[in-house]
């Protein structure tokens, strides 16, 4: 099912933009793990719009938890849970089955379900369903940091600006915690402010502008994933590539690997003061063969300018059968990078839970 992932650890997502709610299912969840759902709000809370740089959309993003957890715990059944939306304006999307939205999945969506497509709010296909992929990730993290693990994102460029990338031999806890403590997801408080300029420059021109994250997990344990299809990163790309606007993924050097010889990329080994085998760089990004090595597993995702924008572009009439030009109008994020890094992160806790569970390391 497309609204479905994982083995172990199962998630479904469920609703639309503009439906009466959204929400999802998360199965697998080992009983007794203690969950902190305030914990999981204030996680979810860095997802949810709210200013300048973001949409005028205001959603509250509270859930009901319908089952699965009791007394803060879990108890070992499926826990459901359910976001009301609250703050819709439909009548903004009237027309786009007509005429479809360049960048945006109408077209596509049209060509598949035909005039049963939900156009409104961009239907399932919105990163509104990223909101209930934040409360499976914020589960998903309690339940990783239980086991030592820890998933951390940010924003590492954007408009030609960059953050302070992760140490990619041992990233630290004061870098985390940068990331919450500057209310916008970069470690640096000076690229807070750059990048905050040039997305509010975008959003006056009525444009927008894309960007690569950045995530990290650290204390995975050496033999996570599988070869093949079940590798590390196979998994956590198949979660990723679930976020709205995500184009690309690269694993430690990805790309610049090509470039390099094998002396260049191969990651020299050596023993640490504790006997354990370490790597003295990170190319790999923590990944040999499709199994976690036990270095930090880090990846680049690279994340499309929003497609709703202002400014005149060129389109199709399906009704009339004539080339036309459209002007997108709504409520919509200049960029959507901010929110998209609690989404990142979500996406990585579920994949990681998931693989820890397959491979019985929980």
């Amino acid at each position: 099912m497309s609204f479905s992932f994982g083995s172990n650890i199962r998630m479904t997502v469920f609703g639309g933009s503009h439906t009466a709610g959204i929400g999802c299912v998360l199965d697998g969840i080992p009983a007794g793990i203690a969950i902190d759902l305030d914990e999981v709000r204030a996680f979810m809370a860095r997802r949810a719009p709210g200013g300048e740089t973001s949409t005028a959309r205001a959603e509250a993003d509270e859930f009901e938890v319908l089952s699965g957890i009791l007394d803060g715990h879990a108890t070992g059944g499926a826990i459901a849970a359910v976001i009301r939306n609250t703050n819709t304006r439909s009548q903004d999307y009237s027309g786009y089955l007509e005429t479809p939205r360049p960048g945006h999945s109408d077209l596509a969506a049209i060509l598949k379900y035909g005039k049963h497509h939900d156009i409104r709010g961009g239907g399932h296909f919105s990163g509104r369903l990223t909101a209930p992929l934040c409360f499976a990730g914020g589960v998903c993290l309690q339940l990783l940091r239980a086991c030592g693990v820890m998933v951390a994102a940010h924003i590492l460029t954007l408009g030609g600006i960059a953050d302070k990338a992760f140490d990619p031999l041992a990233p630290s806890g004061e870098e985390f915690a940068a990331i919450e403590a500057n209310g916008f997801p970069v470690i640096l408080p000076e690229a807070k402010a750059r990048m905050t300029e040039k997305i509010l420059a975008a959003k006056a021109d009525g444009d927008s502008l894309g960007g690569v994250i950045e995530c990290v997990v650290a204390g995975l344990p050496a033999g996570v994933g599988e070869p093949m299809f079940d590798s590390v990163e196979a998994v956590i790309a198949h979660a990723v590539f679930s976020v709205p606007a995500v184009k690309g993924i690269e694993f430690g050097a990805g790309f610049a690997a090509a470039e390099m010889r094998g002396s260049e990329n191969n990651d020299a080994l050596f023993f640490d003061e504790n006997g354990d085998v370490r790597a003295r760089t990170n190319n790999a990004g923590g990944v040999l063969g499709g199994i976690a090595t036990g270095m930090p597993v880090i990846f680049r995702a690279a994340v499309k300018p929003t497609p709703s924008i202002s400014q005149s572009q060129k389109t199709v009439n399906l009704k009339t059968r004539e080339n036309t030009q459209i002007s997108v109008g709504g409520r919509h994020d200049p960029s959507i990078l901010p929110r998209a890094v609690p989404a990142i992160t979500a996406a990585a806790a579920v994949a990681i839970a998931d693989l820890m569970a397959t491979g019985r390391f929980l």
